[in-house]
């Protein structure tokens, strides 16, 4: 066949040699091919020269000389190298070659095609080779592969080359497994390398090749079945320089293999674990100079692939596996490149402990409250429809493994494209776009703001007392002169918002002196959610019975015992009487941490440091006990946890109290008095019958002077702690096990000495609920000075927490306190957030099986012996606190404020809901001025409905303070509107030391869209009091719910938009229908551009469906409030602005914890706030950067947001392995 003679461009002379050998091969396929054998061989062996001798230029004149075939023109002026792309992705050089190997009989003719072929591949980015498989080539190479075995014996050259080619081609073609399965080539080179365990040569290429056969499940699962895993043990050895190459590529091999659970089984039935940690020791003690870490690797992924099954984890048990990895790990943390080896290490150790219950009996709350009815439905419904008995601790089959069977499901669908789509959707997982477009409201009928006032007006009425200013005509008021009681004739008293028949009962005052009581524990009473959930958890619906309070003797500061509890409970009153809870001690109430030891020094001895911003000083008598009701002792001898530190040892000496020398903070705390504190806790009714004050809550709280920035995390400082961990299980005799704290009640927390001074910490979970275990406030006593003590919190439940990213925990020092430095400051090293060995059960989790809790763990060490000192997870904020705030207020109102202080309604625990009104007081009484004063638009704020979220008490009292303050913007907020505020939403929770929810059980700010007055008092008045403002059409011109947030750093808000959900959701909507309003924004871009701690990138105003009950979409669906936010505070700190990089503070020039300055341009959140986040786990990494990616708001369903599905529990796992 004549060829039109090709142009001559740029030296590529139309005759070349190469372009005639092509046309020669070309003319010779097919049956010419087959009659021509020695031609056949001169031809390609001669192409093959050339091609090895100048093959970047035969490649392009190999595309070169087909171009005119496909463009039917002269050569371009392109460039060559860019027609030659072109040609190749054409493909017809490569087709002319593949079908001359396909035609090809010949072994030698063959040989020479696959040099060629190999030569061509390996020049390049890998184009050829997707071209090499769009034109089949594969397959091809399957076939020769195929035809070759039959041959007796076969071409080990032959093979040789074909396995390097498919060893070249197999990762890049996704359908290879399923080709090779298909065509017989599994069993051609398992046999092969049976026959060849001795040929290196051969083998290396073949072990290539059978681990691209093993990365897909169904061909691993045929590979096993053929003895594939047996094969891969006779290869790997122990320690030797020689053969390291194939040694590592057998490894691997083995490693893919190993990922189905029928042949990690069938490894474990071989008793192969053990070989496995044999040569993993064998390398790793004769590696000396760690030149062969990948192999070390490898044969810890291989171990890692086997306890993916639970016969896999309890053989790597039984051989000691957990010993061996940890010793090994151990010496390997010195040498920062050894990291993959310690990571690996690290992940199976932790996969195969064993998992332990929780040292209690039940994760029930340790109190319990009655409750009028039981809902029909919901986790509180539940948890009374366990059968008495049910464990509820742990699962009965429990495992790390979650119903996962031990076998493999076929499927011809390759394990490629399935892992390649596992990864896109875990990335999507991991920038926080994984099921929360799910979650977005689609019905458009819902995303119109409807009011929907289904009570009637008749029924309503009765809340028009509420808005006397919406009414008043001031004719009986002075407007102008001093301040006066008559402008505030309709406010209530401080003491109208406490029980008027309730008789007050003095508290007992913790004492300090040098002899602080410590031997014996004594619950203080809390009323807050600051205290931590030991201090203030339910009790039973039945008062506990008094019990005398024994003898109280000095406190022994040398015994440590860590006790973690409830502050002590006063012996039940009579049924009108209702005892006072203690709010600022929490779940482990005090911790005596050293043995006995007499401490003689008088606290009047004690010499003040010079700095100390307080100077003056008060004597009281303390303590001041529950007047005539014995409180309840509880703990051990030694122990002093519940107590508020010291006041056993006062009552030891006679029944007086000792005299306790306390700070005078009143000149920087104006808004602070002790005395009055304690009469307010006096009124405040507690389910566990608090009998105690905490010291900071009495106290009070002064913001340090310095900054405290972000804790900068050490590297390896979680790994670390992972392995102290791990060491309880290969060495139990060194741990001692110590319940150094438990009260004398039923289903009641504990603290445990672990080892001399390390301690683990329960906390209790909220009251008639078995779970949200995050906040924590607790007391230690008895420390030693200069001992670095660690302390572990081992039933938190968040998958991760800020405590990773910089956030620290809060200290109170007692000697710090009376020395003139009453501070919380941050605390704590080696701080980190990790999954831990401590189960789960399926009750406590939703019903999902197999999870774990997570530990909080910090180091600290003290600085003073005699010292009582505090910790809690944020600043501490009772509802006495509220109360004497609320009352204080009362001096910063001047003739020109309107004050007034309502009690909404009563609690489900029969404590007051209070509701305050600030506005400016009419400039004079005529009737434009009465006019303007009753017609101006009001703004309504809430906080506190999450008790575990003080910042937000913190942030509302700022906003109380700064609204009644002299600024001139102060000053123009009230004359402009009228401000409607309920500070507190649960006060029963804050009370009794609650994390999220209510005395119900159940998350108020679930409860808005239908509430109930019995179990939702506050939420059901709050609503209604915004129904009866939408039916007089004064509905809010702004509502506001104050939150804290626990994962995510700064300041932000959520609110509603209609287009903002379209926008992000898949409805199709016309411009009409997306009609609304932009002023949503309006307030969250004046605070971004005023706040520094303010962030508009971390704001959304999309609508949820799982937030629908929220108060923020209930007041925008229902009420109509187009301005309908909820204000994320962080606990933790800022990462933009000029607050970057530090712990959240409270404003230095007032001293109040927290100030909206606007007047600066700056916005002042709760005093140092605390926020909690997500575990991390790397494995090339130590410790990675933040990851904010999924919304947890104060408003989610669940705190925990555990994943939903498969794939989000293995994105989770594999950040669980991302930190160490």
């Amino acid at each position: 066949m004549n060829k039109p003679k090709m142009a001559t461009e740029k030296g590529v002379p139309s005759n070349s040699s190469l372009l005639m050998l092509l046309d020669q091969i070309e003319r010779m396929n097919g049956e010419a091919m087959l009659r021509d054998t020695e031609l056949a061989r001169h031809v390609t062996a001669k192409i093959l020269h050339l091609i090895q001798t100048q093959v970047k230029d035969f490649c392009f004149k190999m595309e070169y000389r087909y171009s005119r075939r496909y463009y039917r023109s002269e050569f371009s002026s392109d460039p060559p190298e860019k027609s030659g792309r072109e040609i190749m992705s054409k493909g017809s050089g490569m087709e002319v070659i593949l079908a001359s190997l396909e035609n090809c009989r010949d072994v030698q003719t063959t040989l020479n095609i696959l040099y060629i072929l190999t030569e061509l591949l390996s020049v390049g980015r890998g184009h050829r080779v997707e071209v090499f498989i769009s034109k089949g080539g594969t397959g091809i190479l399957f076939q020769i592969l195929i035809s070759a075995s039959k041959e007796s014996p076969p071409s080990v050259e032959l093979m040789l080359q074909l396995h390097s080619l498919l060893a070249k081609v197999g990762p890049k073609d996704r359908r290879f497994g399923v080709k090779a399965r298909l065509s017989g080539a599994l069993n051609v080179t398992v046999n092969l390398i049976k026959q060849n365990l001795q040929n290196t040569k051969l083998l290396l290429p073949c072990l290539h090749v059978l681990r691209v056969y093993s990365s897909n499940l169904v061909n691993a699962m045929s590979l096993g079945k053929i003895e594939g895993v047996e094969l891969m043990f006779k290869i790997i050895g122990p320690y030797s320089k020689k053969n390291t190459s194939l040694l590592k590529v057998a490894l691997d091999a083995l490693g893919a293999l190993l990922k189905s659970k029928t042949n990690a089984r069938r490894a474990v039935d071989g008793g192969y674990v053990a070989i496995l940690l044999a040569l993993y020791q064998d390398w790793h003690r004769n590696d000396t100079r760690c030149r062969h870490i990948l192999i070390r690797r490898g044969l810890l992924v291989c171990l890692r692939n086997i306890t993916n099954i639970k016969l896999g984890r309890k053989a790597f048990l039984d051989a000691d596996g957990m010993r061996i990895l940890h010793n090994s790990s151990t010496e390997c943390l010195p040498v920062r490149t050894l990291d993959p080896l310690v990571n690996t290490s690290s992940l199976i150790m932790r996969k195969c402990f064993p998992k332990n219950r929780l040292p209690l009996p039940t994760i029930k709350s340790a109190f319990h409250f009655q409750l009028p009815h039981i809902p029909a439905g919901g986790p509180v419904a539940q948890l009374y429809s366990h059968p008495p008995g049910v464990d509820d601790v742990v699962d009965d089959s429990d495992d790390n493994e979650e119903a996962e069977a031990d076998t493999d499901t076929e499927n011809d669908e390759d394990e490629k494209d399935d892992c390649m789509l596992k990864g896109q959707l875990m990335l999507l997982f991991l920038c926080g776009f994984l099921f929360r477009n799910d979650d977005i409201e689609t019905d458009l009928n819902k995303l119109y703001p409807k009011r929907s006032l289904c009570r009637p007006f008749e029924e309503l009425k009765v809340y028009e007392r509420f808005f006397l200013e919406l009414s008043e005509d001031f004719q009986g008021y002075t407007l102008k002169g001093p301040k006066n009681t008559n402008s505030m004739s309709s406010s209530a008293s401080p003491s109208s918002l406490s029980a008027s028949a309730r008789s007050p009962r003095p508290v007992t005052v913790p004492s300090a002196q040098t002899q602080p009581p410590n031997d014996i524990p004594t619950p203080s009473s809390q009323e807050d959610r600051s205290t931590t959930k030991g201090h203030e958890t339910q009790q039973s619906s039945s008062a506990l019975t008094p019990t005398p309070s024994p003898p109280l003797t000095p406190l022994d500061l040398d015994n440590i015992h860590l006790s973690k509890g409830k502050k002590e409970e006063a012996s039940s009153p009579s049924d009108g009487d209702k005892v006072i809870e203690k709010e600022l001690v929490s779940p482990f109430e005090c911790v005596s941490l050293e043995e006995k030891e007499d401490l003689n020094v008088d606290a009047s001895e004690r010499v003040r440091q010079e700095g100390s911003p307080i100077s003056a000083t008060r004597h009281i008598q303390s303590p001041l006990l529950l007047g005539g009701i014995p409180t309840l002792r509880v703990g051990s001898g030694g122990s002093n946890l519940g107590s508020d530190c010291g006041s056993e040892g006062a009552d030891e000496e006679g029944g007086e109290g000792g005299v306790l020398e306390v700070p005078d903070t009143a000149r920087l705390l104006p808004l602070h008095n002790p005395d009055l504190y304690v009469e307010m806790v006096k009124e405040t009714c507690s389910v566990p019958q608090y009998a105690e004050v905490a010291y900071p809550d009495y106290f009070g709280h002064v913001a340090p002077t310095f900054k405290e920035p972000l804790l900068e995390r050490l590297y390896g400082v979680q790994r670390s702690k992972i392995f102290q961990d791990i060491e309880r299980l290969i060495h139990p005799n060194d741990i001692l096990d110590k319940v150094v704290y438990d009260l004398d009640i039923p289903n009641c927390p504990l603290a445990i000495q672990v080892r001399k001074y390390e301690y683990d910490l329960v906390l209790n979970a909220d009251i008639n609920s078995n779970h949200y275990h995050q906040w924590f406030y607790f007391e230690v006593s008895g420390m030693r000075v200069g001992v670095t003590y660690r302390f572990n919190i081992i039933n938190c439940e968040k998958s991760n927490s800020q405590f990773n990213y910089g956030m620290q925990v809060l200290m109170y020092s007692v000697q710090e306190a009376i020395s003139g430095r009453p501070c919380w400051v941050r605390t704590g090293t080696d701080i980190c957030y990790y999954k831990n060995y401590f189960a789960r059960s399926s009750i406590a989790a939703g019903g999902q099986k197999g999870k774990s809790y997570y530990t909080l763990t910090f180091s600290t060490s003290f600085s003073h012996k005699d010292d009582v000192c505090y910790f809690a997870y944020h600043y501490p904020y009772t509802f006495s606190s509220l109360k004497m705030h609320l009352s204080k207020l009362e001096d910063l109102r001047t003739p020109q404020i309107y004050l007034r202080q309502d009690v909404l309604c009563e609690t489900l625990g029969g404590n007051h809901c209070p509701l305050v009104t600030i506005t400016a007081m009419p400039e004079s009484k005529s009737s434009n001025h009465i006019y303007q004063f009753r017609n101006r638009p009001l703004i309504f704020l809430s906080a506190r409905v999450h008790p575990g979220e003080t910042n937000a008490s913190w942030v509302m009292k700022g906003t109380l303070e700064f609204l009644m303050g002299t600024s001139t913007l102060a000053a123009s907020l009230r004359e402009a509107y009228i401000f409607k505020i309920v500070p507190m939403l649960n006060p029963d929770g804050v009370i009794n030391g609650n994390h999220r929810c209510s005395l119900s059980g159940e998350d108020l700010n679930r409860q808005w869209q239908n509430p109930n007055p019995e179990l939702h008092p506050t939420i059901y008045h709050t609503k209604s009091l915004l129904q009866y403002l939408a039916h007089i059409q004064r509905a809010p011109l702004v509502f506001c719910d104050y939150h804290g947030h626990s994962r995510k750093k700064n300041v932000f808000m959520y609110g509603c938009s209609l287009k903002e959900t379209v926008w992000q959701s898949n409805i199709s909507a016309t411009s009409s229908d997306l009609q609304e309003d932009l002023g949503y924004r309006t307030l969250p871009k004046i605070l971004s551009e005023i706040a520094p701690a303010f962030s508009m990138a971390s704001s959304s105003f999309v609508v949820e469906r799982s937030k629908e009950s929220t108060a923020r979409v209930v007041v925008w669906r229902e009420i109509g409030v187009q301005r309908s936010y909820t204000m994320e505070s962080t606990l933790c700190g800022c990462d933009q602005g000029k607050y970057k990089g530090h712990q959240i503070e409270g404003d230095r020039v007032s001293q109040s914890p927290t100030r909206w300055d606007l007047d600066n341009d700056v916005i002042t959140i709760p005093t140092k706030t605390v926020s909690s986040s997500p575990t991390t786990y790397v494995m090339e990494e130590d410790e990675p950067s933040f990851l904010e990616a999924i919304d947890y708001s104060a408003e989610s369903n669940d705190e925990d947001a555990e994943p939903e599905n498969e794939l989000a529990d293995e994105a989770q796992e594999n950040l669980d392995q991302l930190s160490d």
